[in-house]
């Protein structure tokens, strides 16, 4: 009992939790408070929106519940490990993530599971993984840590400006075999809006914007589902009970929400009225349930992790870690364009887009890589307070020091 105790006593805090000083924090603790905020929200709105169709098809009621706390507390279980992997290493291995992202969208196009005649979803056993989301985030990491090594060609000439598009061109086709357009439009405009952070000319902005825009134009009027759905989106009142019939329930929703809703479990449209009322469209029933203000709060929530994100980017920029910066940038624009699109969507702003919540919409791949770029927010800011706090402590170490000799000096001449 006593080796125990004495084992117990020599057990530390890991180094990113501790706090150097009672005014000192290592790291910021609201990221953790938003990120669980998100999560306790979006479990008891995938609770009260999943019930009926799980009870139909599972004849558990519970079903969807049990599995998205299993995602939590798995993405929790990552999110641990994530935490204890210098910046450093992501810069390093950059390249290999790419790859490896590469390698799982064209593995799921041979291997993968076909849903509603989508094939984004790798099997191995119990586990199901929807390949983009982890090629998402590497794509990331390999721009952020392109810009570092080639910012001045980027800025200077279109050479450096078109190798990551080629490398974007690459994923993109691979995600449109899928087909999953929703994935390349945030991939698009993410990487849009880090080569505009990085400097890029301005001429160069609106070269890329005119041919992409161009390019999602004919990819939707060319396929014949996707026009189907921007009609609907346009009109959907046209055929409310075809192309229009998603939509047209997602804004009953809305119109019955108001402004402070039905009340927790009192939706009407989550009785498989509406279709992936508990993913996609989680925030049509929690607009129901909980109305403008619920909405208000969520996007209040989701806005404050993109603000601290963008600063945290610029502020790692201007200490000079541009990698950091970039990848903080690129997490922060990725999260606001995607909880944009997702609400955008089921509100009829935009076209379905087939994205999820982040951190909210039940959806495991989703859900542990969104914990995943937190952690590597906290991480990134970890290593800022860390820098200034020891380059503070050797600037305190130098002031004593030259004041100790200082004293000796003294000491010295009282003597003479």
């Amino acid at each position: 009992m006593s080796a125990s105790f004495a084992n117990l006593s020599q057990w530390s805090i890991p180094q990113w939790l501790k706090m150097e000083s009672s005014a000192v924090s290592t790291f910021d603790r609201s990221y953790l408070i938003l990120a669980l905020s998100m999560y306790m929200i979006g479990l008891v709105m995938v609770a009260s929106s999943s019930m009926p169709v799980a009870e139909r098809l599972f004849a558990n009621p519970f079903h969807f519940v049990v599995r998205h706390m299993i995602y939590i507390c798995l993405s929790l279980g990552v999110a641990g490990i994530v935490l204890q992997i210098p910046m450093s290493r992501w810069h390093q291995y950059s390249g290999n993530l790419l790859l490896l992202g590469i390698v799982l969208l064209v593995v799921v196009l041979l291997i993968g599971r076909n849903v509603n005649g989508s094939t984004r979803w790798i099997v191995v056993g119990p586990i199901t993984i929807q390949a983009a989301e982890p090629a998402k985030l590497f794509f990331f990491c390999y721009l952020s840590a392109y810009l570092v090594r080639r910012r001045e060609e980027v800025m200077e000439n279109i050479k450096g400006f078109a190798k990551p598009l080629f490398v974007f061109g690459i994923l993109g086709a691979l995600l449109l075999m899928q087909p999953d357009l929703g994935t390349i439009i945030v991939m698009f405009v993410t990487t849009f809006g880090l080569l505009f952070l990085a400097g890029a000319k301005l001429w160069q902005f609106i070269a890329i914007a005119g041919v992409g825009m161009s390019l999602l134009s004919m990819l939707a009027f060319f396929s014949p589902y996707r026009w189907a759905r921007v009609t609907g989106f346009l009109d959907p009142w046209e055929d409310p009970f075809g192309s229009g019939y998603q939509l047209t329930q997602s804004l009953m929703a809305y119109g019955r929400g108001e402004s402070f809703g039905q009340g927790l479990g009192n939706s009407i449209q989550k009785l498989e009225y509406l279709p992936e009322a508990h993913t996609d469209f989680v925030m049509a029933v929690l607009a129901e349930e909980f109305g403008f203000i619920g909405i208000s709060v969520i996007l209040l929530l989701s806005m404050t992790l993109v603000f601290k994100a963008l600063l945290l980017g610029r502020k790692a920029v201007n200490q000079e870690k541009y990698f950091e910066g970039f990848f903080a940038y690129a997490i922060g624009i990725w999260f606001c364009f995607q909880a944009a699109v997702n609400i955008g969507a089921s509100a009829g702003i935009v076209p379905t887009k087939g994205l999820t919540m982040p951190l909210i919409s039940y959806g495991g791949s989703s859900m542990i890589i969104m914990t995943i770029a937190v952690a590597i927010l906290i991480r990134i800011d970890h290593e800022i307070r860390l820098q200034s706090i020891q380059a503070t402590s050797r600037t305190t170490g130098v002031k004593k020091k030259v004041k100790k000799v200082k004293k000796i000096e003294v000491k010295e001449d009282e003597n003479d």
